[in-house]
């Protein structure tokens, strides 16, 4: 063993029998986990608030022996397993031909991190089942936990893995189950359900993340909310398809986690292969869920390769909403000078550059540049792009296929499907029904692996591309290779389609849309710079759709951009105010044809650009912070610096309100002794219709000047916004002397 006794300060080493070394104990910013080895399985103790530097004797609190159960106690370990009397969820099925179906996995090394590394790997093995299991673990500064196992078929036959999970043990005091569903234009909704005896399951069977994937699946004391509680919370970083799931037995005891949800028979290991599980990221807050966001956001911002670390997040144009599939040079470059007179930094050309697509219906797969459209290529735009100081970006769609497509007819066989093998003059046998009419380039197929590379890479070293739309616009139903699902393997097909590409053009931006926010999770956020969250761009919508969207993805990651007035997935419309109240608090930008504003709208634009500009640097590091706001037609989120400096809130109505006056809306999240300026900003130069009021409150004109305690315990009161308005409150650490306006007070 090397350091079985990691992080475990020398008085607290709880006595242990010479076979089991002593319990480990990872402690990092504010989390511990801690498991115990007397039963010779790694047994699951704890997961959440730091326990502090010292132990108790762990060998005096084994749990009871009820009637009418084991003649032991039952022990949770980190693969549950029946073999040691566990009766809820296993965290291994697999078998070998039918046989070996119920494990005995058993510690045989427990290797920790260096120093004040909190991590360790742990190794079991069943000899008799013929397979070892490598769990590695990481707790990461912010509190962050990751989990994976790999697992290696030692036998002399195949293995076949049904399912492998990560789980977690939650405290007694977990009583509400929290999670996110959703559709196409609607995605990541919460929704809350009580907490009883038995499984909540939440399966993804799409191929992809899919839109009605629980990007977070929450659990808690009754009630928690964004600023109070005790909330436990798992994300699996996977693409494909999934389960998360909260399971409670009949002793009481609670887990939360999640694996892979695998195909009939998807990953069967040859002898000497292996299985490795996707990272399970968990967190644990005693603060709500604003504590859970913190600790995905520093993990985030911790990484080497994170966007930010390089330059600030430059403002998008991309030009779906304003030309769809007609892409005609005039009217591009036109577009071009537009956006870099309004001061944006990246222009993107969307879908309909390529062989034969004019509409939806062909050219997937011929990622040429259509010789009929761009007889020069795409050169001149590019360097009108360029020329005008910005980046310039494409969209691609390369893991799909259009049956009337140049691939498609010379390599049907290249289509996935559930058939069985291929000739290379037709498909063989049934196709998938069309999706969006169109099919899934299997990519598990070497040979079409090469292909997308060829011209991808091609497209990438022979123009001035900075940036990629990487699109998926359909669900993988029926995703099979030679016969056999596929879903694992196209999904670890498409993570080293992008790894590639990345080393062989490391200056180039990936951002993953898929139908919007149908691709949203941190195994393809490892490979990627941003996500699209969703396809609508309606503001109202999108409230709610990066809210929650941002519970685990900061907002520099999450594309966000003003769409039109009228917005085209929901005729809603909006002022161009609400619109850029809503699209700053992400990684902003326009979709939007802004040829033909009228000047004050242009200049309503530009300042809003530059507004989302002056903060971009707050807004892409600090803390989220969201409100418990009692009034439901009311929403209030901020993100306030590290230091407690300066922090920028949006106050929102989503609806009208029971009450005539908002009343005082407080400030959470501030340093309550730092005094505060607060002042109203607003993105554009008028709010005509933002308030119903015959007159502001009395600090809206001038601002006010308060502490941190009283922004936080009393609030301010705030102008009576109509529906589907907000305003922007700036908040700067205020300068000597009295409190501007104050009213001087006696402490008693």
């Amino acid at each position: 063993m090397n350091n079985p006794d990691l992080n475990l300060a020398p008085e607290s080493r709880t006595p242990a029998t010479p076979a089991a070394p002593a319990p480990l104990y990872l402690r990092r910013s504010g989390t511990a986990l801690l498991l115990d080895f007397r039963t010779g399985e790694p047994a699951l103790l704890h997961f959440g608030a730091d326990l502090g530097p010292e132990l108790p004797d762990l060998t005096l609190l084994t749990d009871p022996v009820p009637h009418s159960a084991l003649d032991v106690p039952v022990t949770l370990g980190l693969v549950p397993q029946a073999s040691s009397g566990w009766r809820g969820r296993p965290g291994l099925r697999g078998h070998r031909g039918g046989t070996a179906f119920s494990p005995r996995l058993r510690l045989v090394s427990v290797d920790a991190g260096p120093g004040d590394d909190a991590s360790a790997v742990l190794t079991q093995a069943d000899p008799d089942a013929g397979i070892t299991v490598r769990t590695e673990l990481r707790l990461n500064d912010g509190g962050l936990l990751q989990l994976r196992h790999t697992l290696v078929n030692d036998g002399g036959s195949p293995y076949t893995v049904e399912e492998l999970a990560a789980v977690l043990p939650m405290g007694r005091a977990a009583a509400e189950v929290l999670d996110l569903t959703g559709r196409w234009c609607r995605e990541s909704h919460p929704q809350r359900l009580p907490l009883h005896q038995g499984t909540w399951v939440r399966s993804g069977r799409h191929g992809r993340t899919g839109h009605d994937a629980s990007l977070l699946l929450a659990a808690g004391t009754p009630g928690f909310g964004y600023r109070h509680g005790q909330v436990w919370a798992v994300h699996l970083g996977w693409s494909g398809n999934h389960e998360s799931f909260v399971d409670t037995t009949g002793d009481g005891r609670t887990v939360i986690g999640a694996s892979e949800l695998l195909g009939s028979s998807e990953v069967t290991l040859a002898p000497g292969e292996s299985y490795e599980t996707p990272w399970l990221f968990a967190a644990y807050s005693d603060e709500g869920l604003d504590g859970i966001t913190a600790a995905f956001y520093a993990w985030f911002r911790a990484r080497p390769h994170h966007p930010t670390a390089g330059k600030p997040r430059p403002v998008v144009l991309n030009v779906w909403e304003a030309v769809y599939f007609d892409h005609r040079l005039p009217a591009l470059l036109d577009l071009a000078a537009s956006a870099a007179a309004l001061g944006v930094e990246r222009y993107v050309l969307d879908d309909g550059w390529f062989r034969g697509r004019r509409n939806d219906t062909a050219g997937l797969g011929d990622w040429y540049v259509d010789e009929d459209l761009w007889p020069d290529g795409l050169t001149p735009l590019i360097d009108a792009v360029t020329g005008h100081g910005m980046e310039f970006g494409l969209w691609v769609e390369p893991e799909m296929v259009n049956e009337d497509s140049d691939l498609a007819r010379a390599h049907p066989d290249w289509i996935a499907g559930p058939a069985t093998g291929g000739s290379g003059n037709g498909p063989a046998g049934r196709l998938p029904e069309r999706w969006r009419h169109q099919q899934v380039l299997d990519l598990v197929n070497p040979e079409a692996w090469q292909y997308i590379y060829d011209r991808l890479d091609a497209l990438l070293s022979g123009n001035r591309i900075s940036y990629l739309k990487w699109d998926q616009n359909r669900d993988l139903t029926e995703m099979g290779h030679d016969g056999r699902p596929s879903v694992h393997a196209q999904t670890r097909a498409v993570y080293r389609l992008l790894d590639a590409l990345r080393e062989a053009h490391p200056d180039v931006e990936i951002e993953s849309c898929s139908s919007g926010g149908a691709r949203v999770d941190l195994g393809i956020l490892e490979r990627t710079d941003r996500v699209w969250g969703s396809d609508c761009n309606d503001a109202l919508e999108r409230q709610t759709i990066q809210r929650w969207t941002g519970m685990v993805v900061p907002p520099e990651l999450v594309g966000s951009h003003i769409g039109p007035t009228r917005s085209h997935t929901t005729a809603r419309t909006h002022d161009l105010s609400f619109r850029a109240v809503t699209a700053l608090f992400g990684h902003f930008g326009l979709e939007w044809d802004i040829r033909h504003l009228e000047p004050a709208e242009r200049d309503e634009l530009a300042g809003a650009i530059a507004l989302f500009k002056e903060y971009r640097g707050l807004l892409h590091s600090g803390r989220m912070v969201r409100a418990d706001e009692p009034d439901p037609a009311l929403r209030l989120h901020g993100v306030v610096a590290h230091d407690g400096g300066e922090a920028l809130f949006a106050l929102v109505s989503v609806a009208t309100s029971f009450a005539e006056t908002p009343g005082r809306v407080c400030l959470p999240g501030l340093d309550p002794d730092t005094r505060y300026r607060v002042e109203a900003v607003y993105p554009a130069a008028t709010d005509r219709g933002a308030y119903l009021q015959t007159a502001p409150p009395g600090w809206l004109a001038g601002g006010v000047e308060a502490t941190g305690r009283f922004l936080a315990g009393s609030g301010l009161p705030m102008p009576v916004l109509n529906p589907e308005h907000g305003v922007l409150l700036s908040v700067r650490r205020a300068g000597g002397g009295a409190p501007h306006s104050g009213t001087p007070v006696r402490n008693s």
